[in-house]
């Protein structure tokens, strides 16, 4: 194991917590450097890393935060100071591991500077806000979240035993040696539901031409978490077979990537084959939380709490106007398959969102639209989920992945 486990906290607030996870750690034989990010309290021990080190990393002085008296300011500047200083010592090589503890305040610093780390590197968050959505606090990162269930506001029976828990896990991930896999060239590859067949064919065949294939579940998380790892250089090529999180921004869903989506290959120039899978449905949780303004549209029930909507002619032409405008910025090779006979599981004859209507819509907007010499139009009489589509995709993938 080389490097130490940075705890971050407020030792102001959190001092005796933090020194109790503290000995914890370094009786199992990890070292640890502490970082204080509180501002106003005093402390009864010394941090290795100062408040005033992190406020002076975060673009202001400790005097300032404490005269400005702005507690959302001072977050900021703590913020990005513990990030900017957490980012360096892993440029050094000093970082083993990240562990946090705190309540919303904490958990934002903490989580803040655990995303400055790449994928990988063992980051723990102890927090009282652990059991509601924590999508803000782990973005795409590979943050263990675990819930404090008491305040973390001194040492009692329930809380040393959560505290203790956390860290030995921290420990243990900063011990543990990663599998040494065979390094094969790395294929992301975008899936729902209702495009798992497809997916998982194309997979099993890229598996077997010895590519190492990261799948996506298109989610919005998913989505940015696979932008950002083309954006970090890690994947050579990408299978976006499942852009349906352009639904979810362009109507309001719940599975929302954000309007970044389908930027990061078309900017890095690696090999992109994208289709549209899942562009028939919209997102919301259980039937009742479906904006008013979309009754009487085709809605399904996709279980107790996930409620599909279909989209319709408009919205499908939109949605072929944007990604045609997001594919023809590619500065690499990129192909564009279009499943002519439906692009989901339920776009099906007999399916219930079946929509000859819609995908038209679609289809016409990306013929329009697309810049033939930039992306390469396959129009293939199959469903999505075919396995002859399938294998179209992931053939045109290794073609020019090899050139």
């Amino acid at each position: 194991m080389k490097g130490k486990i940075v705890i971050i906290g407020t030792l102001d607030t959190k001092g005796k917590e933090i020194l109790f996870i503290k000995n914890i750690i370094e009786g199992t034989g990890v070292s640890t450097i502490v970082m204080n990010t509180g501002v106003i309290g005093s402390t009864s021990w010394d941090a290795d890393i100062s408040n005033e080190t992190v406020a002076c990393a975060g673009g202001a002085s400790l005097q300032e935060l404490v005269a400005k008296d702005d507690r959302g300011y001072a977050m900021d500047v703590m913020m990005k100071g513990a990030a900017a200083l957490v980012a360096e010592l892993y440029r050094n090589k000093e970082v083993a591991g990240v562990i946090s503890l705190g309540g919303s305040a904490g958990t934002t610093i903490g989580t803040y500077a655990m995303q400055a780390l790449p994928v990988g590197v063992p980051k723990l968050m102890v927090s009282t806000v652990a059991s509601g959505n924590t999508r803000p606090y782990v973005g795409e990162k590979d943050i263990t979240m675990m819930y404090s269930v008491v305040d973390i506001s001194g040492i009692n029976r329930l809380s040393a035993n959560i505290l203790a828990n956390a860290a030995y896990a921290i420990a243990g991930m900063a011990k543990g040696v990663p599998p040494q896999l065979e390094n094969k060239p790395l294929i992301a590859a975008t899936m729902f539901g209702v495009t798992t067949p497809c997916v998982n064919q194309a997979r099993e065949y890229l598996e077997q031409q010895g590519y190492e294939v990261l799948v996506f579940h298109a989610t919005g998380s998913g989505g940015m978490a696979m932008e950002a790892l083309i954006e970090s250089g890690f994947i050579e090529g990408v299978l976006d077979v499942t852009t349906t999180e352009w639904c979810d921004e362009l109507a309001g869903g719940v599975l929302s990537a954000g309007s970044s989506r389908l930027d990061a290959a078309a900017k890095a120039g690696i090999p992109q084959v994208v289709s549209t899978g899942a562009l028939d449905m919209v997102n919301f949780g259980a039937m009742d939380t479906v904006p008013e303004k979309y009754a009487g549209r085709n809605l399904y029930k996709h279980n107790a709490t996930i409620t599909l909507m279909r989209t319709n002619v408009e919205e499908n032409r939109q949605l072929g106007q944007i990604i045609a405008s997001k594919l023809n910025r590619s500065v690499g090779p990129c192909a564009l398959f279009l499943p002519l006979k439906g692009v989901s599981l339920i776009d099906n004859e007999g399916q219930p969102f079946y929509g000859p209507e819609e995908d038209a819509a679609l289809f016409d907007a990306l013929r329009t639209n697309l810049d033939r010499e930039r992306v390469e139009l396959i129009e293939l009489e199959h469903n999505v989920n075919d396995e002859a589509f399938a294998l179209a995709m992931a053939k045109k993938l290794i073609e020019l992945m090899k050139k």
